[in-house]
């Protein structure tokens, strides 16, 4: 599910939460809880979770860059271990199992480094038969939010919604084969990177970020 509106944008992380809260509430869309891929997803994931009545936590994923260009990925990976890898950039960047396997390996530990920094000695919720809202503030490449949304269902989650403002149609298509509907805002043909749909896109900062989780204490 997405609206395609080439050349429109948003003020910023605030105001792209609202609009996505507003249109997964017109659609009806229900959750038991709604999880951030953090730092940049926590600011729309506290109004989305407001809106829909809904606890807020997170779901940590972790990218596996490409050899010298580490914001290229070529897969992700969960706190839990599970790994998402894109085999067909793999095999053009001809990049050997070794790499992947040890990228594999540290980004693992640094996704379960960062959801145990983030929860402190809160406990991680039972998705068991729950629906569930994933909410990021974009995608790109769709890397981490495929190993969100893979993590999400092996937690045993029964209905699983992506909820992006801006990605491009192809990922948005790719996305919505690993859960059971993606609502993204815009989905313009014409895609450079996430940020350029924003007219403020700071970087999110973890203290930052995990003041969106404290309010929920």
């Amino acid at each position: 599910m997405s609206t395609d509106a080439d050349g429109d944008r948003f003020a910023d992380r605030t105001e792209a939460g609202r609009r996505l809260a507003n249109e997964l509430v017109e659609r009806d869309v229900e959750a038991d809880v709604v999880l951030a891929i953090p730092r940049g997803g926590l600011p729309l994931g506290r109004i989305v979770a407001g809106a829909l009545d809904a606890p807020l936590d997170i779901v940590v994923a972790s990218k596996i860059g490409a050899p010298g260009n580490p914001e290229y990925a070529i897969g992700a990976v969960g706190s839990d271990g599970s790994a998402w890898l894109d085999e067909d950039t793999i095999d053009r960047l001809g990049v050997s199992e070794s790499y992947v396997e040890t990228e594999r390996e540290r980004e693992a530990t640094a996704a379960r480094e960062k959801a145990s920094r983030y929860r402190g000695d809160r406990p991680a919720p039972d998705l068991t038969g729950k629906s569930v809202v994933v909410v990021d503030d974009g995608v790109a490449t769709g890397a981490t939010a495929i190993a969100a949304l893979r993590l999400v269902r092996a937690k045993g989650a029964d209905h699983v919604v992506l909820a992006v403002p801006v990605g491009p149609p192809d990922t948005v298509a790719r996305l919505d084969t690993e859960c059971d509907a993606v609502v993204s805002l815009l989905t313009p043909s014409s895609f450079g990177a996430v940020g350029a749909f924003y007219d403020q896109f700071g970087q999110v900062s973890d203290e930052e970020a995990m003041t969106y989780l404290d309010e929920e204490r």
